[in-house]
């Protein structure tokens, strides 16, 4: 048994049991579905009782006596007016039910995405975005369906089902154990084979589709294959790939011959079997005409009522596995409490931040150490930078200091308290971010500076622009702070992408201020205006930057220089300079030879 198949959901009381928690979400809106479900009763039995009707009227018309003592005339308008009454009922059953399902699957959905958003950072780092997008659209458009759909439809094949089998009964006893004894049976079995049919189809598919896949990339690398004169080994594949498509059709189209012998044969002959003991029960009058009407189609019920269960029953395990993922996330541990205030009010820090002996390894990478004893102390109000080779973890510290990660020894201090004993939002809201990629919103310039402190006035906004020298480009715009940028800001520059993630940060008046290399991926003439952007940002503020471009941090208080975890230097940039063997000494010497 392959992995998929061992993780594959399966019924059972404590599956169902765990599924039916999702069912909380239901309950405010309980008494709509209860009386949907109600109307669906009823729905159904009217349903079940146009086929005894049938029966009534076509008896009288033979001349025997009715029940009901009506005439056929009187039977019309008896079903004009049951007609009129399975409208309404199916009408307010239909809105009762969407509203139920509609509200409790936008609950659900809310609370999701809620839950989403407030855990950790490395919850993002170990799923995958497509998967998580899944949960929210996917995995909930199957509970909704539940909901409105296949609950009710279950509710009334199974009333469909007893009710028709009680009134075979009472129409002919001996009928309907030939019935049971032989229709549902084969009715089953097909199941079973449409299932088969059905998984052989997908493979189908699926080979299709990796066939269509190698077109296309084939197509798509065309410069590729030329170049490495690969047109023969491409064509090999694609015809290796195309004779695994017959193979595999070959052996549908088998199976689905079988079927059609097995519905021809075996399903229609149990039907034709079933109506010539009904015929020859009428021929000898032991039934009348309208009963062989009536038995014929409970009969028929009954079979589509056995299909649709066996269909529902995929559905249902589909189910499980949807709400088995949803649960999984709705059980996980909050970072931040969103069931409090809104806008949460931040006591401001001064900006005084202390490592002490911090070791720290990725929960994803047990075996590697990113950190090793870090000590550094920053006051309130320096600059510091820290510089080093990639993966020396100048990037983590910053995450650490932000919280996205919790360490494993040491501690770390921000104005003589543990940063563990900050309420988390209060404390990220006293730091601001510049990072090398700027990520921005696809909406207008005004929101995307707007969310660094969303309850900011527009004249806020406008004195962050001109302080980040972003107003002058943004004036120019015709319609200025109000002008779409497209997704992640694809309609500006570089420079200016980075300009408005200065002005958010601006507007957000942070304690304390980390650049993750900020300046370098831009031109030398944006890099100028970006860098006294920065400088008007650092200004009275904490102020933590990573740099590979030495030139921009040579003015800061103090510079780290880090290796394989460890800081193996400290000092000012004159400092640091002026050791011959040191690492900063080498780095500013390379880095300022290949300048000049």
């Amino acid at each position: 048994m392959d992995e998929k198949e061992q993780l594959k959901p399966k019924l059972s009381k404590e599956s169902l049991s765990e599924a039916l928690s999702i069912f909380k979400f239901v309950a405010p809106y309980k008494w709509r579905l209860i009386v949907g479900l109600f109307l669906l009763f009823i729905s159904s039995v009217v349903f079940l009782s146009f086929f005894t009707i049938f029966k009534w009227m076509i008896n009288t018309a033979d001349g025997a006596e009715n029940p009901l003592g009506f005439s056929l005339p009187q039977f019309g308008m008896l079903m004009v007016g049951i007609l009129i009454f399975q409208g309404v009922v199916s009408y307010l059953r239909v809105i009762l039910f969407a509203y139920a399902s509609e509200k409790s699957t936008a609950d659900l959905r809310k609370a999701l995405y809620s839950k989403i958003i407030s855990l950790p950072i490395y919850f993002f780092e170990t799923n995958k975005s497509g998967e998580l997008v899944s949960r929210l659209t996917s995995d909930i458009d199957r509970v909704y369906s539940t909901f409105s759909i296949t609950l009710a439809e279950i509710i009334r094949q199974l009333i469909i089902l007893v009710g028709s089998v009680m009134l075979l009964y009472i129409t002919s006893p001996k009928l309907t154990f030939i019935m049971l004894a032989t229709f549902p049976v084969v009715v089953v079995v097909a199941l079973f084979f449409g299932k088969y049919i059905r998984g052989l189809s997908k493979q189908r598919q699926k080979v299709i589709a990796d066939t269509n896949s190698l077109l296309s990339e084939s197509i798509q690398t065309i410069r590729a294959v030329k170049t490495f004169t690969n047109e023969i080994f491409e064509r090999d594949k694609y015809k290796a790939s195309n004779d695994k498509i017959v193979d595999v059709a070959m052996n549908f189209a088998k199976f689905r011959a079988l079927f059609t012998v097995f519905i021809v044969t075996i399903l229609f002959g149990a039907l034709c079997y079933i109506i010539w003991q009904s015929a020859m029960m009428v021929q000898t009058n032991k039934i009348e005409s309208g009963d062989l009407l009536a038995f014929i189609s409970y009969t028929a019920l009954i079979g589509g009522a056995i299909a649709s269960l066996g269909n529902f029953y995929a559905d249902l395990i589909s189910t499980l596995g949807a709400t088995e993922r949803i649960r999984e996330v709705l059980d996980m541990e909050s970072e931040v409490d969103l069931s409090k205030a809104d806008s949460p009010t931040f006591n401001r820090f001064q900006g005084n931040i202390e490592f002490n002996k911090i070791s720290f390894t990725y929960p994803s990478r047990p075996d590697v150490q990113v950190l090793k004893e870090i000590n550094l102390k920053i006051q309130s109000g320096q600059k510091v930078a820290l510089v080093g080779t990639s993966g020396a973890g100048k990037s983590t510290i910053m995450q650490l200091l932000l919280r996205f990660y919790d360490y494993q020894k040491g501690n770390i201090l921000v104005d003589g308290k543990p940063i563990e004993d900050y309420p988390i939002s209060e404390y990220r809201g006293n730091m601001a971010i510049v990072p090398q990629e700027v990520i921005l919103l696809g909406d207008t310039i005004y929101n995307n500076i707007l969310y660094g402190k969303p309850n900011a006035r527009k004249e806020e906004i406008i004195e962050a622009a001109k302080q980040s020298n972003s107003w002058e480009f943004i004036s120019s715009f015709p319609d200025g702070l109000e002008t779409l940028i497209g997704e992640r800001g694809v309609k500006l520059s570089g420079g200016q992408r980075q300009r408005i993630a200065i002005a958010r940060a601006i507007l957000r008046n942070p304690s304390i201020l980390l650049l993750d290399e900020a300046t370098s991926a831009l031109d030398a003439e944006s890099e100028k205006v970006v860098q006294e952007a920065l400088n008007n940002l650092m200004k009275d503020r904490t102020s933590i930057i990573i740099a590979h471009r030495l030139a921009t941090v040579k003015d800061v208080d103090c510079i780290y220089v880090l290796e394989n975890g460890k800081i193996i230097e400290q000092g000012t940039h004159l400092e640091l300079s002026a050791k011959e063997n040191g690492a900063y000494h080498h780095l500013a010497k390379l880095q300022f030879e290949m300048a000049e």
